[in-house]
């Protein structure tokens, strides 16, 4: 497997190339459904990430994939590239960075929201109103269940966490009583 560094190479130059001729989002929506594609299809990552075979014999495999799809010559030869450079194991890495740098420059931030319960409808659409007015950005909202929570929530965004869980709340009580002298 290739390190981030390398991922994050291969989707800067791919971003490069779909800024220059404006379709950017279109190569990342690609490369989302290739990385989809490949999860769901274990034997096919095996068979043309395994170097036992010659590049030829995993290009012509490849090749009867890309052929199904509607993929742009570009995203294709991008892909025939990273089997090439024996970086096609590395994929699901590349689109992940992609994805990061399309919503950086779309004005976008994702966040993990932690609670111990469902979010009811309404509560989520204020929680997304709260965080985009708080960031200045679109978000993109993932929520998560921890049963450790006794209530509230925690919201990570990016290097950020803004905890305003219950148990947060109990150790800042117990911080300000012991500042004022009660043990």
């Amino acid at each position: 497997m290739i390190n981030s560094k390398v991922s994050r190479r291969y989707a800067k130059a791919l971003l490069s190339l779909g800024q220059e001729d404006g379709n950017y989002l279109e190569y990342g929506q690609n490369l989302k459904e290739f990385g989809d594609f490949c999860a769901s299809n274990e034997e096919f990552v095996n068979v043309v990430s395994n170097r036992l075979f010659s590049v030829e014999e995993r290009k012509k495999i490849l090749d009867v994939v890309l052929k199904k799809s509607n993929f742009s010559d570009l995203l294709k030869n991008f892909l025939r590239l990273l089997l090439d450079k024996n970086r096609i194991g590395a994929i699901w890495k590349i689109s992940d960075f992609y994805s990061n740098l399309t919503d950086e420059i779309s004005n976008i931030t994702r966040a993990e929201v932690i609670t111990a319960r469902p979010l009811a409808g309404d509560a989520q659409e204020r929680l997304m109103k709260a965080l985009t007015e708080f960031t200045s950005k679109d978000v993109k909202m993932v929520v998560n269940e921890d049963d450790a929570l006794i209530g509230g929530v925690v919201v990570n965004i990016g290097d950020m966490v803004l905890d305003g869980s219950v148990r947060a709340q109990i150790q800042g009580l117990k911080e300000s009583l012991k500042r004022g002298g009660y043990n």
